[in-house]
C-alpha cells in the first residue's frame, strides 16, 4: 500500500538558514537510499517561510525507516525546538495516478 503525506509549516525568518541547511543534510543522506521505494520532495512557498514537505513511500516499513535517519529527526528536533512559527499540518492524501511508472499500482 503506498502511503503519501504532505507537511506544511512555517518558520520563524531567523531560522531559514538553519531550516535549508538542516533538509540539504537530511536529503544528502536520502540520495544514498533506494529510491525506487520512495520519492521526498520539499518546497518553498512563496513567502519563504512556508515549507511543503511531500512525501511517497512504497509501505510502511520504508516509512518509518526513512523518518528514523538520524539527520531526519534532528531536523525534526531543531525545527520544532527553535524554528517552528505554529504547528505544523500534516496530511494523508491518497494518490490517484502519476507520470512516475514507479507509483503506478
Amino acid at each position: 500500500m503506498i502511503i503519501s503525506a504532505i507537511v506544511t509549516y512555517k518558520i520563524k525568518a531567523e531560522y531559514f538558514e538553519q531550516n535549508k541547511a538542516n533538509i540539504e543534510k537530511f536529503m544528502k543522506d536520502f540520495e544514498e537510499l533506494d529510491s525506487s521505494e520512495f520519492q521526498y520532495n520539499v518546497f518553498a512557498k512563496q513567502d519563504g517561510l512556508t515549507f511543503v514537505h511531500q512525501s511517497q513511500y512504497k509501505n510502511e516499513r520504508i516509512q518509518k525507516d526513512l523518518l528514523s535517519i538520524p539527520s531526519f529527526m534532528e531536523f525534526q528536533k531543531q525545527r520544532d525546538e527553535s524554528g517552528l512559527d505554529g504547528k505544523p499540518e500534516i496530511e494523508l492524501v491518497n494518490l490517484i495516478d502519476s507520470s512516475d511508472k514507479k507509483w503506478k499500482k
